[in-house]
């Protein structure tokens, strides 16, 4: 199958929600404040029926790039057989400058990656994992500079403080494509090749729409966001408070706590414990990743309180566990990445080929539930769900 079929057969697409058009354009949203809904006041019901909403995750991406830009389909970034052999003789090489591995969705990033440049015939010459330290993925950085790669894809910690240190890769000639984020003051086209992206606005709506619909939309909900300046943890924040605050007023957010890392899981604990505590009524809490997650899980468990349902983002093994068991995370919406590497790979070819590429790319989005979360294990990682997830799987 090729790999064109493969991104039309597991795509399921954003929203065509029936908001306002400004719901559309995370760059156009502000952050809303939570508003209370007095106890003695019934809120108003939702015009939004979350289960006609998710069946539209088919078409649409809502995101746009970190610059405005309007996104490109990745099915369209292909390559004849004609310039895969061009590629092929130039015994090309790259590195790849993680924000930080060993997550499931940086391995399998790298996993999509390596794929498709062994396909390419371009041999990756280094693997670096900055564990989400700014400092760290300069010195990384300056370390694969010195092996004189063709090719560097990279997502940056921090658009201001990485931001030197990717230009002297530019610079130096060496081809720059990004996951999700880039550096300030790089243009594409010019600076680097393109950025790649899930739609996390979109996933951030697709979250909201499953939230909606397991708490029937009725409850209190709290929030842990990623507390830095990181473009698609922001996307996927706003798409997740926005659809809820516009289509589900019976649904009140009644705490937020950033968190900064590296422990994200502990942040995360720390934050859900606390909200526990103060909200003995809280219905739900929303996690903006599946590392903090585990985190809310902890709490959730230390607390007694498994009546709490947990909403996130991003398919690790550890949330997929917990909806194939029909646990506390009972809903999520889901990237890409192995896609999103091969996507990378195939536009780091274009630039080897002078070919031109668009300045932004973006995948559909993908909602899981108990329901598919097998399925969507084989559409994110392309690899059949582990021994350990079926075995959960309650039917």
């Amino acid at each position: 199958m090729t790999q064109h079929n493969t991104f039309a057969r597991i795509r399921f697409g954003v929203i065509a929600l029936s908001l306002v058009a400004a719901a559309c354009s995370p760059q156009a949203v502000p952050t809303i404040a939570p508003t209370a809904v007095p106890a003695t006041s019934a809120p108003a019901a939702s015009s939004v029926d979350p289960a006609a909403a998710l069946k539209e995750l088919e078409t649409t991406v809502y995101s746009t790039g970190p610059h405005g830009e309007s996104p490109a389909s990745a099915a369209d970034v292909v390559l004849t057989d004609d310039e895969v052999a061009q590629v092929k003789g130039m015994q090309a090489t790259a590195a790849i400058v993680l924000h930080y591995g060993g997550n499931d969705w940086s391995t399998a990033q790298v996993a999509g990656l390596q794929a498709e440049f062994a396909r390419l015939g371009i041999e990756v010459i280094a693997v670096t994992d900055a564990n989400f330290q700014p400092q760290k993925q300069v010195s990384d950085l300056e370390t694969v500079m010195a092996k004189n790669p063709d090719i560097i894809v990279s997502i940056p910690t921090d658009p201001v403080a990485t931001a030197d240190a990717f230009k002297k890769a530019a610079e130096a000639g060496i081809k720059l494509v990004f996951m999700d984020n880039v550096p300030n003051d790089m243009t594409a086209g010019t600076d680097y090749v393109s950025v790649v992206s899930a739609d996390n606005y979109g996933n951030g709506v697709a979250s909201a729409l499953i939230a909606a619909q397991k708490m029937g939309g009725q409850g209190k909900i709290g929030l842990i966001y990623h507390g830095a300046d990181f473009f698609v943890t922001k996307q996927r924040y706003d798409g997740f408070k926005k659809t809820l605050t516009d289509s589900f007023p019976g649904i009140q957010v009644v705490a937020e706590q950033g968190i900064g890392g590296p422990d994200f899981a502990g942040d995360a604990e720390k934050a859900a414990s606390a909200m526990l505590t103060k909200y003995p009524d809280l219905t739900a809490i929303w996690a903006v990743w599946d590392v903090p997650a585990a985190g809310v899980l902890a709490a959730i468990r230390s607390s007694g309180r498994t009546d709490v349902q947990v909403f996130t983002q991003d398919l690790g093994k550890d949330v997929a566990v917990e909806l194939a068991k029909n646990g506390n995370i009972v809903g999520l919406g889901a990237q890409r990445p192995f896609d999103q590497g091969v996507t990378e790979a195939r536009l780091a070819a274009y630039a080897l080929l002078g070919k031109p590429a668009p300045a932004y790319v973006a995948l559909y989005a993908l909602p899981v539930t108990h329901e598919n979360v097998l399925e969507a294990w084989q559409a994110v990682y392309h690899a059949d769900p582990p021994v350990d997830l079926v075995e959960a799987y309650v039917k």
